[in-house]
């Protein structure tokens, strides 16, 4: 933790390779980014898409500081898991939180900052395509985080979310996951190190994550 820059805050590699007094925490801090990320309003600027490709990438690293098991697939299967139930929680409390704030929201005057028809509209929204609005949500930036609060917000069926929020977390986890994992085996057969190509993975993730939403950007600006 010597030399420590704020901008390694925006560096996934930094959290997984996090060590305190002798202890590797960073299993640990990879479960929290992700709650935090997937169910709280701070959570928005953390690293997502980025960190669980990584953490595929330093799998071993991260499951045997805690568990020895001498099984690569096991060790990828938990690692996998444990982050996709850790994204499940987040959302449920991303989820309550909405739900909770929704009443006073339903409650709320229109003003020039806020329009109940627009929340309205939501809940329709959600109600019509909630599902694929949670699933896809998972693979783009800030809209995860988001996602969960604005269907507690319209307050979305709680069986509907719970179902499309555990196959989302999975999904989202255990394609990320793996990707990073065995891309990282198959390109270290070519003599290519991916651990020594860590910025520029972080930077094309980036790119192809936040794509869909600045196509829709465009999109709109050249319908105006």
């Amino acid at each position: 933790m010597t030399n420590f820059d704020w901008t390694q805050l925006l560096n996934p590699e930094f959290y997984i390779t996090m060590e305190i007094a002798g202890h590797q925490l960073g299993l640990f801090i990879v479960l929290f980014i992700v709650f935090a990320e997937t169910g709280l309003f701070a959570g928005f600027f953390l690293p997502g898409d980025s960190l669980l490709f990584l953490s595929g990438i330093y799998c071993a690293d991260l499951v045997q500081n805690v568990v020895t098991i001498n099984s690569d697939p096991i060790n990828v299967v938990l690692l996998a898991s444990a982050i996709s139930v850790a994204g499940i929680l987040g959302n449920m409390v991303g989820y309550w939180f909405g739900a909770k704030s929704g009443y006073y929201l339903f409650k709320k005057e229109d003003s020039f900052w806020f329009k109940k028809k627009y929340l309205i509209q939501s809940k329709d929204f959600f109600e019509k395509y909630g599902g694929k609005a949670i699933i896809f949500a998972r693979f783009l930036p800030i809209f995860r985080t988001f996602a969960p609060i604005v269907a507690g917000i319209v307050t979305m069926d709680k069986k509907k979310f719970m179902f499309f929020n555990i196959v989302s977390s999975f999904l989202w986890s255990f394609v990320l996951i793996f990707s990073g994992h065995y891309l990282y085996g198959v390109f270290l057969e070519k003599g290519i190190n991916l651990k020594e190509h860590i910025e520029l993975i972080v930077i094309v993730i980036i790119l192809i994550s936040t794509l869909p939403v600045i196509m829709k950007l465009v999109k709109k600006k050249v319908k105006l």
